[in-house]
């Protein structure tokens, strides 16, 4: 559906107000690298008058451990669903290993896994009950799909809740059984949209573990985050989002640029208040 050019003109107003504009999507048409893992040419996404997402372009490298970070209602939610085919863009174009993920939808998404935010799961079904269907979902024969289940709920470390329902999971374990569901077709690409959220540091310790072994293996993980320190641990790649706008994208080091990727993530996107008048807070 197309977006109207205009919104309506506010009462006691002869012309109506403009909306913002869209940035071109210059470069979009630019083929990628087919060795770059995710390659994003001038994503735009517009939701009535907000602007979400303004003309990102973006490589992300096959074997790479890439983190998304930005303040809340950045887009990075927005920008994830678009490059793994969730939401379609106004603009841009996006490839997963050199395929198009909106020319070759199928293609694209047999080669990546999506732990996204907020998507419901089948939570009256049990762990193992939830992994096997979505390895039979994706075309794998039952004796592959009741192997790889029993692997990953190991490695997972839900093995004795195999038969437990997914509704009275943790959130911890919650997530760990998502994530087995993603990568239970031996994905080239992992997404993963705040993977740690809410999640216990056991539970954070053991999927930071599965997913340094996966990129160790030659896969590629991209994961959004609000923990500085974490990302700065654990990622070799990161890209800084405000306002819909990739702010600064590279390794971590040239990112940060010598000093904590926090310090330099707030002088990127700024918002620092001082707590001037709450005096009376003070004692």
């Amino acid at each position: 559906m197309s977006l109207p050019d205009t919104p309506d003109a506010p009462p006691g107003t002869d012309h109506p107000a403009p909306l913002p504009t869209l940035r071109p999507d210059a470069g979009a048409r630019e083929l990628p690298d087919p060795h770059t893992a995710i390659a994003i040419r001038g994503l735009a996404k517009r939701f009535g008058e907000k602007i979400a997402v303004n003309g990102i372009s973006l490589d992300v490298p096959a074997g790479s451990f890439y983190g998304l970070v930005g303040p809340n209602g950045a887009g990075k939610t927005t920008a994830m669903s678009m490059a793994t085919g969730l939401l379609r863009p106004d603009h841009g174009r996006v490839w997963i290993h050199g395929t198009d993920v909106w020319e070759e939808p199928l293609a694209a998404k047999r080669r990546m896994g999506v732990l996204a935010d907020g998507v419901r799961l089948f939570d009256r079904l049990t762990g193992e009950q939830l992994v096997t269907y979505s390895g039979l979902l994706r075309g794998l024969d039952r004796q592959t799909v009741a192997e790889r289940t029993a692997d990953l709920l190991r490695v997972m470390d839900l093995s004795q809740d195999a038969g437990k329902l997914v509704v009275d999971y943790s959130a911890g374990m919650t997530k760990k059984v998502a994530l087995a569901s993603a990568m239970i077709h031996a994905p080239r690409v992992l997404v993963l949209d705040e993977p740690f959220e809410a999640v216990d540091p056991v539970s954070a310790a053991n999927i930071r573990d599965i997913l340094a072994q996966f990129v160790a293996s030659g896969g590629t993980v991209v994961v959004s985050s609000h923990v500085m320190d974490l990302v700065q641990r654990m990622c070799d790649h990161v890209a800084v989002i405000a306002e819909g706008t990739l702010l600064a994208a590279g390794t971590v080091d040239e990112v940060r640029a010598g000093r904590s990727l926090e310090d330099r993530f707030v002088d990127l996107v700024g918002g620092r208040t001082s707590g001037e008048g709450l005096s009376w807070l003070h004692t």
